[in-house]
C-alpha cells in the first residue's frame, strides 16, 4: 500500500507539473501572439489611411507621437445633377458596377472632392471659356442619402444603377459635369495617449472637417506600447516624416516635401511572465515605411 501511495504521487507530482508547465506557455504564447496582432492592427490601420493620403492637402500635424490627417472613406462618380449643388451619384453595388465603393458612408462631418475638368463644360463640350487644367475641388456636404432605386446611371438609362445623393453646402466653382469622380476623406487624428491606468496607448479622434483643429473624444486602437521617448531605439511609439531622399522633415508647412512616413512601434505584455529564474514582459516590435501615394 506504501509503495502504491508512493508511486501515485510521483505520478501525480509528474502531472500536474507537465500542466502547469503547459498552462504556463499557453498563457506566454497567449502574451505574445495578443502584442504581434495589437503591433500589426495599429500597423495595418495606419498604412492604409497614410497612403491613400495626399501631402499637399491633408497632413495637418506631424508629430512625433501624433499625425492629422484626411483619410479616404470612399469614392463614386456623378450620374447627374438635380440641382447647383445636389448630384446623383451611381449605386454602391450591382451587376458589373465598381464604380462607388464606400467603406465609410460619408455625413456632414466630412468633405467631397469632385473632379472638374476645366476643359469640358456639363455637356462634355469644351469649355468655350478657355478655361485649362483640371482640379480637384473640395466641398462641405450639406447631406448624403440613399436614393430609392430608379433609372440606370448612364446616358442611356442602363445599369449602373443610380444609388445616392450628394448635397454639397455651397455650389461648385465651376460645371461638374457627368462621370466626374468623387471622393469622400474624413479628417482624424492618430495619437499616443496616456490612459488612467498610466499606459500609453495608440488611440484615433475624429476632427472637424474644415477651418482650425478641433477633435472629439479619443477611442483606443491598440496597446499598451512601452512609455515615450525621444530615442527611437528605445520609444514605445514613433512617426518620423522623410522627403524623396530620406531626410528629416518637420512642420505643416513642409508637408509638401513628405514622400514617406516611417512608424515604430514596441509593445510589452500585459502582464510580466517568468522566463527562467526570472519575470519579465515580453512583446514584440515593428517597424514600417508607408510611401504617400499622392504627391
Amino acid at each position: 500500500m506504501a509503495v502504491v501511495i508512493a508511486l501515485l504521487g510521483l505520478v501525480g507530482a509528474a502531472v500536474g507539473s507537465a500542466v502547469l508547465h503547459q498552462q504556463r506557455f499557453y498563457a506566454d504564447a497567449s502574451e505574445l501572439l495578443y502584442a504581434r496582432e495589437s503591433v500589426r492592427d495599429a500597423m495595418g490601420v495606419l498604412s492604409t489611411d497614410i497612403r491613400g493620403s495626399s501631402s499637399g492637402d491633408t497632413l495637418r500635424l506631424m508629430a512625433d507621437t501624433a499625425i492629422e490627417l484626411f483619410a479616404s472613406i470612399g469614392t463614386s462618380v456623378v450620374c447627374r445633377s438635380v440641382a447647383s449643388n445636389a448630384f446623383v451619384l451611381a449605386a454602391e453595388s450591382g451587376e458589373g458596377n465598381t464604380l462607388t465603393s464606400l467603406p465609410m458612408h460619408p455625413d456632414t462631418g466630412d468633405i467631397a472632392l469632385l473632379y472638374i475638368d476645366s476643359d469640358v463644360d456639363v455637356d462634355g463640350d469644351v469649355d468655350s471659356a478657355g478655361r485649362s487644367g483640371s482640379v480637384w475641388e473640395r466641398q462641405r456636404i450639406a447631406a448624403f442619402a440613399a436614393k430609392p432605386a430608379g433609372s440606370g446611371c448612364l446616358l442611356d438609362g442602363t445599369a449602373p444603377a443610380e444609388g445616392f445623393v450628394l448635397t454639397l453646402q455651397s455650389n461648385p466653382a465651376h460645371p461638374v459635369r457627368r462621370g466626374a469622380p468623387v471622393r469622400f476623406v474624413r479628417r482624424g487624428r492618430f495619437s499616443l495617449y496616456r490612459s488612467s491606468d498610466r499606459q500609453w496607448y495608440l488611440g484615433y479622434r475624429r476632427c472637424n472637417a474644415l477651418g482650425p483643429s478641433s477633435c472629439g473624444t479619443i477611442q483606443p486602437i491598440s496597446g499598451p506600447y512601452r512609455s515615450h521617448s525621444a530615442d527611437r531605439e528605445k520609444t514605445g511609439f514613433m512617426f518620423e516624416y522623410l522627403n524623396a531622399r530620406g531626410e528629416g522633415v518637420s512642420g505643416v508647412d513642409s508637408s509638401l516635401a513628405v514622400a514617406r512616413i516611417d512608424i515604430t512601434a514596441r509593445m510589452d505584455s500585459r502582464e510580466a511572465r517568468r522566463i527562467g529564474k526570472r519575470e519579465r514582459s515580453i512583446g514584440d516590435s515593428a517597424t514600417t515605411s508607408v510611401a504617400i501615394r499622392n504627391r
